[in-house]
């Protein structure tokens, strides 16, 4: 019973007592590819540093041998057996007891074990793929955040760094990859012994071993790092644009942190069943597909621009996150946050022409939209236990991480913020950090208050709207916390606000450190607002040097809040935008901010119409794809609201996107830019699915077209989602051809890019009945795991279909993709598209008997979602005037 008692206080707990700490592992592995079992041993340096009878690390999902299990102290020279040895699944630990105390001091703890090479995508894991028209298999890692321990034991937690000694035994036609180059391999007939350099200190969650057969192509840094691109035997070609897009980045990186990447070699692969985007393990970043390889063919536009962002991302990960390590996963953001904002410099100052600042609006949007939930969370949040820390992989810990840290560097300055940062890294290389020693060397280096300031912004959840409305040349401002709810939250923030009074020339900016505060414009600006007569008889925005006709706060939307304007300040905006004056990002922060507060009740969807008619000649890229976004949303809201309305609405629409989509055509030309690339088939899908007729039938035309060959330059990759998309509105269970081809199509490609254009098109379509037999497409062995959540975007009249599919579904669901975050996304796609009260106490009903602590927050953010849908629909049914507005702005020309 004493015994028991003693595991007891082991039980249950967040972290890993701190008595022994690992100082290097020895790691031998002998991955079976045909029978997907492992075996493997290690030898663990370790240093007991407090006296205890225990060694207490992680392991999940092994078999461990317990004869195998010794501790020798090397200052005793003497073996230490365990006593008793516990593995307390729940808790993913085993606890080893000894006879005796063991001596502080170095020691060897060694442990034999084996295992399954499972399908979940974690751990040591099996993807398949396809040589000489064989299926086979190779052998994969992915341990971030706590999956190490389910290929070895060992301390799997982000500050129990050490180095790593691995060694493979492997088929001898094969490969084997690890994080470090090979030092020594040793063929013994059809087996080979492939040993690594040793690595310097890392966290368990880097180390990384992929096994398989590849292509793969090679380049080097100005100082000699090799970098490699592997994948599938004949796909090299598709590795070229992100092996340049690496070599340049590094040397980018270089500069930027003061200090060359820390490895001799850096290889990337791409992995044909992946459950995330990239994971950025040391020296040997692993890769979806998709996010890694490009087809000079038959990639668009989009996927190009994807690679380059998710490469520079996972790059920035060697200094952010492998060299300095957040020191528990509260500080996930510090990771995530930084590599995304960094990873958006990285493109910007090799593509230009791209603009992908104004593209990084859509992160602070995908931010905005979840942190506006009460269900949200901060962005340092407590986790007390492994089973957490996938929740927490979300657009909090990206998005507003990046948000916030672009917030800091525009308020602290590009050079400033960048020297802060070489010094934090130069600090606390090889080891670990929190926030909060981020926020000191910022300090240290700025002379600004960055912990004061920074700390309602990651310890809280919630962002403020900052309302804005002028009185007697007074601009009064005013913070409180945004919910999309409508609710009122309490929380107060320290808001950095930009504005410009006119023209851009005319910047000012302070700190809201309170509630509300109130500027005399003329001492403030030094001019004065212009009457409401001078922006109506359509004088300049800044008047004379000493009156100005508009004011916009949250310049270029560096600011992680919304703005509420006063109906003359935003009357004058509207004014503003029609004659020129505004930024594309600005533009973008009035369609985004107003929409924002339209779902929250605190405007009319009347007025949100009016604003988009403004945007009848917008042909910049990023504001006209949040205004695609925003319109379908709007479509399926109101005419939830009031199905009569479903026609003038789709005619607003199809007005609205006619301009560009007649500009760009169908073909690309000569010369065009990138976004424009990208914008085509945007808006040409917006139309075929606002029931645009004559672009419908173009792209049925354009994809018999490809049919036939498919290399016609008709459909060239930028415009294929939209003809597929248009090929699903004309589907029906009794008109079947043209999803029995799409699906040939699917069958034929091996191009993953090309796979996930179709998935993302066929549940499109009306017709519930194919709907139906889409989502059950989605679960076959057709359609890799990873790949079935890009299907889940049905179409309005499929949205019952779907939720009856997934509650018929659940339990093969859940166990299917119950172990990783891909289970949130089936919710969520599902649940939060519903409109009424009714559909939501349904929902919890089916779940409250089948919740698990990894579908917990997203269930109820979707539900939260649902509700707010239900409020706004209520809303939108007592405009009066909605009706008559749609109708005249649809009959407009």
């Amino acid at each position: 019973m004493e015994s028991e008692r003693k595991y007891e206080e082991f039980k249950g707990q967040s972290r890993l007592p701190k008595f022994a700490v690992p100082k290097t592992y020895d790691l031998k592995l002998k991955p079976e590819l045909v029978t997907c079992k492992f075996t493997g041993t290690v030898n663990i340096d370790i240093d007991i540093v407090a006296e205890t009878k225990f060694i207490v690390l992680n392991t999940a999902e092994l078999n461990i041998d317990h004869g195998s299990i010794c501790f020798k102290s090397r200052s005793l020279s003497k073996e230490f057996l365990p006593l008793e040895i516990e593995m307390v699944e729940q808790d993913e630990i085993m606890v080893l007891e000894f006879d005796d105390v063991l001596p502080i001091g170095e020691g060897i703890l060694r442990i034999g074990f084996d295992g399954t090479l499972n399908e979940n995508m974690k751990g040591l894991y099996r993807s398949t793929y396809e040589h000489n028209g064989e299926k086979k298999n190779m052998a994969v890692t992915q341990f971030e955040p706590a999956d190490a321990r389910r290929c070895f034991p060992c301390w799997d937690e982000p500050a129990c760094k050490a180095t790593f000694k691995i060694t493979l035994a492997v088929p001898s036609e094969l490969m084997a990859l690890s994080n470090m180059p090979v030092i020594e391999e040793k063929v013994e007939g059809n087996l080979k012994t492939v040993c690594f350099k040793e690595s310097p200190i890392m966290s368990t969650y880097l180390v990384a071993v992929v096994v398989g057969l590849f292509d793969y192509v090679e380049d080097q840094t100005s100082d000699g790092v090799k970098v490699r691109v592997y994948c599938q035997v004949g796909k090299g070609n598709q590795g070229k644009f992100a092996l340049d897009v690496a070599v340049k980045t590094l040397e980018l990186y270089k500069v930027y942190f003061a200090l060359p990447y820390s490895l001799p070699k850096l290889d990337m692969i791409a992995i044909p069943d992946f459950a995330a985007g990239a994971m950025e393990n040391y020296g040997l970043v692993t890769y979806r597909e998709t996010a890694l390889l490009y087809d000079e063919k038959h990639s668009a536009a989009a996927n190009m621009q994807r690679v380059a962002i998710v490469v520079a991302h996972e790059l920035a990960h060697q200094w952010f996150g492998n060299l300095v390590t957040m020191e528990w996963w509260t500080h996930l953001w510090l990771n995530e946050g930084f590599a995304t904002w960094v990873s958006y410099l990285a493109v910007d100052s090799l593509f230009p022409d791209w603009k992908i600042w104004t593209q990084f609006l859509d992160q602070i949007t995908e931010g905005l939209k979840l942190d506006g939930l009460e269900e949200s969370h901060p962005i340092e949040v407590e986790i007390g236990h492994a089973r957490e820390i996938d929740e927490i992989f979300d657009s909090i810990s990206y998005n507003k991480g990046a948000s916030v840290i672009r917030m800091l560097q525009s308020y602290l300055g590009p050079e400033s913020f960048q020297r802060a940062l070489a010094s934090y890294i130069k600090r606390y290389a090889c080891s670990n950090a929190k926030t909060e020693d981020l926020w000191a060397v910022l300090e240290e280096e700025s002379g600004e208050p960055v912990n004061m300031l920074m700390n309602s912004w990651t310890k809280q959840k919630g962002y403020p709207v900052v309302s804005v409305k002028i009185v007697d040349q007074k601009l009064e401002f005013e913070q409180s916390q945004f919910l999309s709810s409508g609710s009122q939250g309490d929380g107060q923030w320290i808001v950095p606000i930009t504005l410009c009074c006119g023209s851009y020339d005319a910047r000012k900016n302070f700190l809201l450190r309170t509630k509300s505060e109130t500027l005399n414009v003329k001492e403030f600006i030094g001019c004065s607002i212009a009457d409401d007569s001078l922006s109506e008889k359509g004088n300049q925005g800044k008047l004379d040097g000493t009156e100005c006709s508009w004011i916009k706060i949250n310049v270029d939307q560096t600011g992680f809040y919304r703005v509420k304007y006063d109906d003359v300040l935003a009357a004058r905006l509207r004014y503003a935008m029609g004659t020129n004056y505004l930024s594309a990002t600005d533009r973008f922060g009035i369609l985004d901010d107003s929409y924002a507060l339209c779902m929250a009740r605190k405007q009319s969807l009347s007025s949100v119409f009016t604003l988009m008619d403004a945007f009848r000649e917008e042909l910049d890229y990023t504001v006209l794809s949040c205004l695609i976004t925003v319109s379908y949303k709007v479509a399926n809201i109101a005419t939830d609201a009031n199905p009569g309305l479903a026609d003038d609405i789709k005619q607003f629409f199809v007005n609205l996107f006619q301009y560009p989509a007649e500009r760009l055509g169908w073909e690309p030309k000569q010369g065009e830019s990138h976004l424009d690339a990208m914008l085509r088939g945007e808006v040409l899908t917006a139309l075929i699915q606002f029931g645009h007729d004559a672009t419908q039938k173009e792209g049925i035309r354009r994809f018999h077209a490809f049919l036939d060959d498919r290399n016609t330059p008709l459909l060239p990759p930028n415009t294929r989602k939209a003809a597929y998309v248009a090929v699903m509105q004309h589907v029906s269970t009794s008109n079947r051809s043209g999803y029995e081809s799409l699906l040939r199509v699917y069958r034929e490609t091996d191009l993953s890019q090309e796979k996930g254009r179709i998935i993302g098109s066929l549940a499109s379509c009306p017709d519930t009945g194919i709907v139906l037999e889409v989502l059950n497409f989605l679960l076959s062995n057709e359609v890799r795991s990873q790949d079935a959540v890009f299907g889940l975007a049905v179409s309005k009249q499929g949205r019952e279909t779907a939720w009856q599919w997934l509650k018929d579904n659940w339990d093969h669901i859940s166990k299917t993709w119950g172990s990783g975050f891909l289970i949130t996304r089936f919710v969520s796609a599902i649940v939060s598209p519903f409109s009424t009260e009714d559909k939501a106490k349904e929902i919890q009903e089916f779940f409250a008997s089948r919740m698990k602590p990894s579908i917990a927050r997203t269930l109820k953010q979707s539900l939260e979602r649902v509700h707010i849908n239900a409020k706004w629909v209520q809303s939108i049914r007592s405009e009066d005037s909605l009706a008559e507005l749609v109708k005249e702005l649809a009959s407009k020309k």
